[in-house]
């Protein structure tokens, strides 16, 4: 056995269960305005699907009754902090599992109301499919292009809008085909091509889990088919290798017998691609290369480990690389950089302003940073980036930033972990911002850009 077992990364936890072991596994995140009906909708998905526990519903029952209502408020089974069933809204995103014949999901139930985005941007940021509601009698909301522009940004690969409290309009189609243009509209304009819309009732359960016949005039599938048949995620397998590093192991000790008292290992979770024993790879930001001798998972020794295990690389030479550095394959690297252009969801109060000091946290290194210049905001009404000083509180805005150091940032269109990184306020620890390297605002070309000449922000 392997000395340093104690010592090596644990093999990557799925969390799996056998009500989850079915099919292909989808995450998805649900998105809209206040009051559209989100938690309600989740609550439908899962008791459709037999996911509540005979105990848990009727304790929902039983609220219910007290409350007044004649049926199941389906809700709470999804809001479950107490300002949340105070209130009678969703405030921190709810994590839910469910499982189908073919499929197991994972449910982000995110909130609607504005002061509450920067959860819905968490529970996005890893999402499959978005699952937008509109309320059917008030058609597109400032906080659903705010949603819908999130989304598109986040490159969230499908969007099902479900228009919602379709039987408060009589089951209008007129009504329903009305939403539908309103928003594929918006989603053009976002550059979102694969928006469908379902009319749905998440009170009654119309086109949820099954079809309802009170729309005859819908042809297409229900909620919880549509997301059956969905193509399963790009799998992180096919994009090229690369692991952040969080420990360098160096066990020591007298008790460890020769062979194993130079043992030098690099732990992480591979976070993309694959990597074999024989494979030539570049540590960065160093940029130092060297050949993959060995792969510890827990106790065994692979050939080869793939996208979301946690392993620990050996390599065949004693090069510098500590916690936050990045092993890469040699032959598609990135190369590392001080200055980063990106699109910025703002999550603080307090507004974004050029000079601002912050940290910047990609992957599991941490660098100090500078804005340079904030060249653009979304507005929300024409979908356009128009000239901004600062950016206020869930305000969506394109920015230049400094790095204190260089780190090997990829664009976020390729990759969406390489592309991503937080902004943190090094007063009180808060991330303040969440960020996407290279992504773009509509027409930002437009956007104004920082005068020719001006002088390089210093950290």
């Amino acid at each position: 056995m392997n000395p340093t077992t104690n010592l090596l990364s644990p093999a990557l936890d799925t969390g799996s269960s056998p009500a989850l072991a079915t099919g292909t596994l989808l995450r998805l995140a649900t998105a809209g305005s206040v009051d559209d009906g989100k938690s309600t909708l989740v609550g439908r998905l899962l008791h459709d699907t037999k996911s509540v526990l005979s105990d848990q519903l009727a304790a929902v029952e039983r609220v219910s009754r007290d409350r007044g209502l004649t049926g199941a408020d389906l809700a709470l089974l999804t809001d479950g902090l107490r300002a949340e069933r105070e209130q009678g809204i969703t405030i921190d995103v709810a994590y839910r599992y469910f499982a189908t014949a073919t499929r197991s999901f994972v449910l982000a139930d995110c909130p609607g109301h504005v002061q509450y985005t920067r959860n819905t941007v968490t529970g996005s940021s890893t999402a499959d499919v978005v699952v937008l509601l509109i309320d059917a009698r008030k058609g597109v909301l400032e906080q659903t292009r705010r949603h819908l522009a999130v989304t598109a940004l986040l490159r969230v690969p499908h969007v099902v809008v479900a228009v919602n409290k379709i039987d408060l309009v009589d089951f209008d189609e007129d009504v329903f085909d009305r939403v539908n243009a309103e928003v594929q509209s918006v989603a053009r304009e976002l550059g979102v091509v694969d928006a469908t819309a379902i009319p749905v009732s998440a009170l009654d359960g119309d086109n949820v889990a099954e079809r309802s016949p009170r729309t005859p005039w819908y042809s297409g599938p229900s909620l919880l088919e549509f997301l059956e048949a969905l193509p399963p995620a790009v799998d992180p397998v096919h994009e090229a290798f690369r692991l952040p590093v969080q420990l360098v192991i160096r066990p020591q000790g007298a008790a460890l017998d020769v062979a194993h008292r130079d043992y030098r290992g690099y732990a992480g979770q591979v976070a993309s691609g694959v990597v074999r024993v024989g494979d030539e790879v570049v540590a960065l930001p160093s940029g130092r290369r060297s050949t993959v001798t060995g792969i510890d998972l827990g106790p065994q020794s692979l050939d080869e480990a793939f996208a979301l295990q946690s392993v620990t690389l050996r390599l065949a030479d004693e090069i510098d690389i500590s916690r936050g550095d990045v092993i890469a394959s040699v032959a598609d690297a990135p190369e590392p950089t001080q200055d980063i252009a990106a699109v910025v969801c703002w999550l603080a109060d307090a507004p974004l302003r050029p000079g601002q000091r912050l940290l910047l946290k990609h992957g599991s290194r941490t660098v100090q940073s500078a804005v340079r210049s904030i060249d653009g905001a979304l507005n929300l009404d024409d979908l356009r980036a128009v000239a901004a000083e600062s950016l206020p509180l869930n305000d969506i805005g394109l920015v230049t930033l400094r790095l204190a150091s260089p780190l090997p940032v990829e664009n976020y269109s390729t990759s969406r972990r390489g592309g991503s990184f937080l902004l943190i306020d090094a007063h009180d620890g808060r991330t303040v911002a969440a960020g996407m390297v290279g992504a773009t605002l509509p027409t930002a070309a437009d956007a104004p850009t920082r005068p020719e000449g001006e002088e390089e922000w210093e950290i």
